[in-house]
Order: structure tokens, then sequence, then C-alpha cells
């Protein structure tokens, strides 16, 4: 299996991927499959770990850091703007279509956490995706609305809203506004705010489990009222036809977010239980992450055509 530094632009922001291929065989052209991060996330933790082990099933691959984030460009960094990341995915896949190692007519699309609901929107919009799974999917949107258990009292959205205004005018009067810092200082402090959720993310993003220099630790303030209006799942009959696949854990708070949307599917769909796991889990742990990667490899090949 090897890894290519690529870079491909994005409505004129130049984004850097990383390209997953396995050892030719032949010349002909494979099925390929782009894959998107996390809110926060950057292409070296799970995205890469879901694309480098589909590249060894066969597929060609492509992991990349959203717009405002990691390597990639664009101003403000720690931007976090709904549209942009689903018009990310789309430009992932016109770099595989330019790819000659890639069949152009069989692209398929992987989302995990708050990638599982741009990619949903993404494969609406554009019908050269021809199948589509989320893993640990989430609306962002509708998380910071409602929190991860959807239980969250609407004043405090309505509060980082008043924050977003006012870093707005801060920055009009020529001033330099806070950031919206994503992770407390200790896993004590993130479970007493987001309980074992808010730990699991805590442990995966800051601790040498899988923390990256280039993931995000804050979002600049516009993401939210960016985000104010933003409905991931809206779109979900305009995939139409086209085969979904969901991968939820059962320990998963989020996975309220996941039935709706498999719910609003209008097309063949399933949705894949993980015993045991929690949205987090699913990030990077191999009792949890070698399963789903086999079913992933079986979806992608049933609807792409065989890899290898």
């Amino acid at each position: 299996m090897m890894r290519t530094d690529v870079t491909f632009d994005s409505a004129g922001i130049t984004l850097a991927g990383h390209l997953y291929a396995p050892p030719a065989t032949d010349d002909r052209p494979r099925p390929a499959i782009v894959v998107g991060h996390p809110g926060s996330g950057v292409k070296e933790q799970t995205a890469g770990l879901y694309a480098s082990r589909l590249a060894e099933r066969g597929f060609v691959t492509l992991a990349f850091d959203a717009a405002y984030q990691g390597e990639s460009g664009g101003i403000p960094r720690g931007l976090e703007d709904p549209a942009q990341r689903i018009e990310d995915l789309k430009a992932g896949v016109s770099c595989l279509t330019a790819r000659p190692e890639v069949d152009a007519d069989r692209i398929g699309a992987l989302g995990i956490c708050a990638a599982g609901g741009y990619v949903l929107p993404a494969t609406g919009g554009d019908h050269r995706i021809k199948a589509v799974a989320t893993v640990s999917a989430v609306d962002i949107a509708r998380q910071f609305r409602h929190g991860a258990e959807g239980t969250q009292d609407p004043t405090v959205f309505r509060s980082m809203l008043d924050a977003a205004a006012n870093a707005r005018t801060t920055t009009a009067a020529g001033g330099k506004p806070p950031v919206l810092t994503l992770f407390p200082e200790s896993i004590e402090q993130a479970r007493a705010l987001g309980g074992e959720h808010g730990a699991e993310g805590f442990e995966y993003y800051r601790t040498p489990r899988a923390q990256h220099p280039r993931s995000a630790s804050f979002f600049d303030w516009t993401s939210i009222d960016k985000m104010a209006a933003f409905d991931a799942f809206a779109p979900m009959p305009l995939i139409g036809r086209r085969p979904l696949l969901m991968v939820v854990g059962t320990r998963a708070v989020t996975s309220w977010m996941s039935i709706e949307a498999f719910q609003k599917a209008v097309g063949p769909k399933q949705i894949h239980w993980v015993e045991g796991a929690s949205h987090v889990d699913l990030y990077d742990k191999e009792q949890y992450v070698g399963p789903v990667v086999e079913k992933l490899t079986g979806f992608f090949t049933a609807q792409l055509g065989r890899a290898a």
C-alpha cells in the first residue's frame, strides 16, 4: 500500500490530502473512496486509519484536511463551515476522478463523525458518488444546537450565537476576537462538562492515544452562526436509490442522529450496530475498527465492484 501527498482545489482553497493506493497488479483503474474526518480532526487520525485500511483491501482512497484546518489553506484558521465542508468532499471526488488509477464511474464516500453528516448532503448533490457510508455520524450543527445527547438547554446555543455576534462586531471594529476553545485542560474537566462522551473525546484528541499537533483545538466563533440554520439531513431524499450504510456503536450517545438520518433515507439502506462500542471507540480501537472495515469493504465491493 502506497501513500502519496496530494493537493487539490476546493472553491479557491488549496486542500492537503493523503492518497492511498494498493500495489498495482495490472493497469485497470480501481474503485475509489473519499474519506472525511471528524470535526477538529485531521487526515492523520481516524480518517487516515480507515483510508489506509480500505486501501489494503484494494480501493484507492483519499483522506484530506478540511479547508481552514490542518495542512489545508483558508483564513480564518479553525473555521468550521458546513457549506465549505460539503464542497471539500465534492472537491475530493474531483481529485479522484483525475487520477489514472481510479475508475471515475466507481467512486464512493465515507464520512466519520461530523463528516458522516457532511457526506450525506454531499452525496445528495453529487451524482458522481455511487454509494455512501458513515461511521459514528453526527450533524455537527445539531450537536451544537442540541448537545451530543440531544438534551441540551436551548439557552446554551443562544449564548453561543451571542458570542459569535460579538466576535463579528469586534472584527469589524479592527479588533481580534477570542476563539471558541474546544477542549478543557484536563480529562476530569471534560468529564464534568460532557460526561463520558466528553472524556473520550479528550482522551482521543488530547493524549498520546491519537493527539496530533495540527488537530484543531479551537474553532473560529463565526463557525457557530454558520451552523445555526444548517441541516445535514434535509437533503437525504436527494441520495435517492444510491445505497447507504450507517455504522453506529450501541453505546454512542450520538446514535439518535444516525437514526434520524437513516429514517429520512428513501433508497437502499442499512444501519449496522457495533455491540459495546461508543462513538469514539469506532475511531481507532481495533476490536471495533477491524470488523467495521470488513463491513465497509463488503458494502463498497458490492456497490462499486470488486477492488482487487
